[in-house]
């Protein structure tokens, strides 16, 4: 198989809810429903089994057969940056080497984030030893930097020299510092590196400095607004538009736990009550925090495409 070309997913990829059962086993049906809906609807890409994807709170083997399942029903691999980090090196692999025999577009890595406080040559090496050991040239390393979530940034330093050593592996990096002095910085340092922010307000700010985009949970019901800015990012209206973009985002991120905020959204766009459901620690969300994430959303006229 021929390498995955480095200008994929694009602009506009959400960061994929996972639905589950009653039982807490993921809903697989749903799951791939949801990724169609999420391209037909103005995604570029999408970044299943990253944090808002629940991932950390599913085994190695729900991850495989996820994607698998996912890519049989016809959602295409190379649109797709899987997230594969796991505390344990051996795990990271496993992940990696199995979306990328998938054939997907690229893989999404968080570093080892149980220890804390540890060097730059130390998160060098576990990602070092993900890439020896993967050892395919179709791999496409996407670095997660979410420090608030992981406990463990990500020094521009020690993504300068990853992209050094590894300039056809080490393609971009997921940004969720919400840092945005960090993403302008990665641009002007690496250019042709893929800097995606983690959230939708720095959408055109990110596209106008060389960035590739956003991944972010709230492009899960965003999509198709982010889109619209994405596809014009110098005309006229993409400040206004942005503007919107960001008073959207605003709205569902001031009302916390997000996710299951997001799976009670998508519950009613589909009308499928298992999106009620998330895996603890996550529990769904209850009706009146509900009504005010509605309230929100309903005083910016905002409504899903097609819900």
């Amino acid at each position: 198989m021929a390498a995955a070309p480095v200008d994929l997913p694009g602009a506009v990829v959400p960061a994929v809810l996972t639905p589950v059962r009653a039982d807490l086993a993921i809903d697989h049906d749903a799951f791939a429903e949801h990724c169609r809906w999420l391209l037909a609807h103005g995604c570029d890409g999408l970044a299943p089994m990253g944090t808002t994807g629940e991932a950390n709170s599913f085994s190695v083997a729900e991850r495989t057969e996820a994607l698998e399942r996912l890519v049989a029903a016809g959602v295409p691999a190379a649109r797709m940056i899987v997230g594969v980090g796991c505390c344990a090196i051996p795990d990271t692999v496993a992940l990696a080497r199995h979306a990328v025999e998938l054939g997907v577009g690229g893989v999404l890595a968080l570093p080892p984030f149980y220890y804390k406080n540890v060097s730059d040559d130390g998160l060098y090496a576990a990602y070092d030893q993900v890439i020896q050991r993967v050892a395919d040239a179709r791999l496409r390393l996407y670095l997660y930097h979410f420090p608030q979530m992981s406990g463990v940034p990500l020094s521009r330093a020690l993504v300068a020299r990853l992209r050094a050593a590894y300039p056809d592996t080490v393609v971009g990096l997921k940004d969720s510092s919400g840092d945005w002095d960090n993403m302008k910085a990665l641009c002007e340092m690496l250019p042709g590196f893929r800097v995606y922010a983690g959230t939708e307000r720095y959408l055109l700010a990110l596209l106008r400095t060389g960035g590739a985009g956003t991944i972010s949970s709230t492009v899960n019901v965003t999509c198709a607004l982010a889109a619209r800015v994405a596809a014009r990012p110098d005309a006229p209206e993409a400040d206004a538009l942005q503007e919107r973009l960001t008073a959207v985002r605003d709205a569902i991120e001031r009302r916390p736990p997000a996710i299951p905020a997001l799976k009670r959204l998508v519950a009613e766009r589909t009308g499928h009550e298992g999106w009620r459901y998330a895996r603890p620690p996550h529990l769904p969300l209850d009706d009146e925090r509900f009504a005010q994430v509605k309230a929100g959303l309903q005083a910016l006229d905002f409504a899903l495409p097609g819900g």
